[in-house]
């Protein structure tokens, strides 16, 4: 990837890596070289977050940069102050809905779930991300040369866990393990399975329990790197707990088939968001018809659409808008 150096970006969060990837996959995506800024006020100004005013912080002052990525209601009042202070000169992103009128901002992202609408206001079903083709390619050689002569072909498995909206607990993991199990075995393949920070320890030991009689590896969450861009780029078929909107729009980076296996609970929101992958021909459940059938044919189910990449349409309205005030950004183009 080839860095920008004629415009300044900071990426700035509260420091929690949900919010930072976004803001950073965004801002590598312009060409640029981001800052990091993390921000953590103490009350009562984290109280009054994200409408009050922004506590003194003094790693945010001035020189103020040319482009700001904010995400995360901590820092919703910096990137707002930021604004005001730079008396505009400082094009200012919020990603995800900041919960504070649109108009405090140049651009908004969020999901098309999320329903906030303005002239200043982009939506896009998936989520953005720091995947780009080359980055997945150097995971999946490193996970290749990791994991060996299992053979072919892999099914990765993505697992979120229990939530505000979702539950996934052992019956969960060790129902998801057969399914995984009778679709490696059926076509003579492995599954390789990465955690989050959110699967419980029961569930893990009931979905391996079920995994023991196909080649199989997970990633024990400590041993080696995170295993995940390798699996997003190696995997032949991703099968992704429905929990998580960012992995399974990652896995919709990919081009490749994605099932959701279904987990009880849910919100409108997450219905509308897999309706939205349904629709784009990404995403299929992976409930006991669907299993059968590939069993049956000993085949896995394969099927194309187009890759999603909000991350690569947020950067292009964002440099448009930049290109339109006079500060075009060179080079033009996200990575892939």
């Amino acid at each position: 990837m080839v860095i920008e150096q004629s415009l300044s970006a900071w990426a700035l969060t509260p420091g929690s890596a949900g919010h930072e990837v976004q803001c950073v996959g965004v801002v590598e995506a312009l060409g640029l070289a981001p800052t990091i800024k993390r921000v953590s006020p103490g009350a009562p100004f984290s109280w009054m977050a994200p409408w009050g005013p922004a506590a003194p912080d003094p790693a945010i002052a001035q020189p103020w940069p040319d482009l700001v990525v904010a995400s995360g209601r901590q820092a919703i009042p910096y990137a707002r102050s930021i604004r005001r202070a730079s008396c505009g000169r400082t094009f200012v992103v919020a990603l995800q809905h900041p919960a504070v009128p649109a108009r405090s901002f140049d651009l908004v992202w969020v999901n098309e779930h999320d329903g906030l609408a303005g002239s200043n206001v982009l939506r896009t079903l998936t989520s953005p991300h720091p995947l780009t083709a080359a980055k997945l390619a150097a995971g999946a050689a490193a996970l290749e040369a990791r994991l060996g002569p299992l053979p072919r072909p892999w099914i990765g498995a993505v697992l979120g866990g229990t939530s505000g909206a979702y539950r996934f607990e052992a019956a969960d993991g060790a129902a998801l393990g057969r399914a995984l199990a009778a679709l490696a075995g059926a076509v003579g393949g492995s599954v390789v399975v990465t955690p989050s920070r959110r699967t419980g320890a029961d569930a893990r030991a009931a979905l391996a329990a079920e995994l023991a009689a196909v080649p199989s590896w997970t990633w024990d969450g400590e041993s080696g790197e995170n295993p995940y861009f390798g699996i997003l780029g190696a995997a032949d078929l991703f099968v992704v707990t429905c929990d998580s909107v960012n992995m399974l729009g990652e896995a919709a980076f990919t081009g490749r088939p994605v099932f959701a296996w279904p987990l009880e609970g849910g919100t409108q929101k997450f219905r509308d968001f897999h309706a939205g992958l349904a629709a784009a021909g990404v995403m299929r459940f992976l409930d006991a018809a669907a299993v059968a059938a590939q069993v049956a044919t000993r085949s896995l189910a394969k099927w194309d659409y187009r890759p999603l990449n909000a991350t690569a349409v947020i950067a292009e309205r964002i440099r448009a808008e930049l290109a339109r005030r006079g500060r075009p950004i060179g080079g033009g183009g996200a990575p892939a």
